[in-house]
């Protein structure tokens, strides 16, 4: 690590004060969030929704969590309503946003909440460790924004913004606990929730991962990384490996009647409780793992699908099945009630791949 930014309780000071003038002229509008002028006013976050904004926002983006925040909160509109929900239909409403352990989660967490705590979330970040499914962001997330904790935030946008800040040179993942401390000795006493969201802000919309905008930053004046003139090489990232390639088989069967074979996938694994096609392992060599014996036809299309740690190569087989067909696993929705949309990425990809080749 270089010199930086000098340590100084007045530097340090002026930052947050510097970040918080800028965040209440530029806050981002958000659904879930509680902006700076109604929070002045004496209106305070909602600490159901800030949660659930933070757990749709782990490891997606604003744009894709928006639709997905309102649809749930309409639904179900305290975290008693959402510990009530039936778990198909939370599934359901989360296809499409991946991290499907993350619904899972949201499940278990609420029913803690009401359940444990009376339906009021704790309001510390330790009370909050104490919750299934919440680590230490979230934890310090919703502590902070919700409940003016002088928690330290530390997501990708602030991990950003404090490297530049301090000119840390350090390359990610090694860097993560000097930044931590970084960022800790940056967050003010006062506002710190506004603080926190000031951060993410801030690494959104001006110091992004390309071409910082450091022209109209706030923090300008006081930035290490661009006085030196390498704000836009930082942070630094040690190689990652490439990512292997495993294989598997998806097996679409379509009943003479329309009706579709699918089945509720284990709750534990990828996609774990999310509704899919029955398909076999996924590995280098899978086995076939048809769900009934049938004339089993591949369809010229594969499906790619990339997760976390490996991408995945489908091949889809598809097949009419009589009406008497009784499959090992997997029940028959009727055509009328399949929704394609209820599907998460991966399987609404299969359909797609096995739709124009029905009879």
């Amino acid at each position: 690590m270089r010199d930086g930014m000098r340590d100084g309780v007045a530097e340090l000071g002026a930052a947050a004060a510097l970040l918080l003038a800028w965040y209440d002229r530029h806050a981002r509008v958000m659904p879930w969030r509680t902006a700076p002028a109604e929070r002045a006013a004496g209106e305070r976050p909602d600490p159901y929704r800030v949660w659930l904004s933070e757990v749709m926002l782990q490891q997606t983006t604003v744009a894709a969590v928006r639709a997905y925040f309102r649809r749930f909160t309409e639904r179900w509109p305290t975290v008693a309503d959402l510990a009530a929900a039936e778990d198909a239909d939370v599934m359901a409403e989360w296809a499409g946003l991946g991290y499907y352990a993350r619904a899972r989660n949201l499940l278990k967490c609420a029913r803690a909440v009401v359940a444990d705590h009376g339906g009021e979330f704790p309001g510390s970040e330790a009370g909050l460790r104490t919750l299934p499914g919440i680590g230490p962001y979230t934890a310090a997330a919703v502590a902070a924004i919700a409940f003016d904790e002088p928690a330290v935030v530390v997501d990708g946008n602030v991990e950003r913004v404090v490297s530049r800040l301090h000119a840390v040179e350090t390359p990610l993942p090694a860097s993560k606990p000097a930044l931590v401390t970084l960022a800790a000795a940056l967050t003010p006493a006062q506002r710190p929730g506004d603080f926190a969201q000031a951060m993410m802000d801030l690494g959104a919309t001006i110091c992004t991962p390309r071409k910082p905008a450091c022209g109209i930053c706030p923090l300008w004046s006081l930035c290490a990384a661009r006085a030196q003139g390498i704000a836009a090489d930082l942070p630094r990232k040690s190689p990652k490996a490439p990512k292997p390639t495993r294989r598997g088989i998806a097996y679409v069967a379509v009943r003479a009647d329309g009706a579709v074979l699918l089945e509720t996938r284990a709750a534990k694994g990828l996609l774990g409780g999310m509704l899919g096609f029955p398909g076999s392992d996924w590995s280098q060599d899978p086995a076939p793992a048809p769900p009934v014996p049938a004339d089993w036809t591949p369809v010229p299309s594969a499906v790619r699908h990339t997760f976390t740690h490996f991408h995945l190569d489908l091949t889809v087989h598809l097949a009419t099945l009589p009406q008497t067909a009784a499959p090992a696993h997997g029940t028959f929705t009727p055509r009328a009630d399949f929704r394609p949309g209820d599907l998460p990425t991966l399987m609404l990809k299969v359909w797609q791949a096995a739709e124009p080749h029905l009879p």
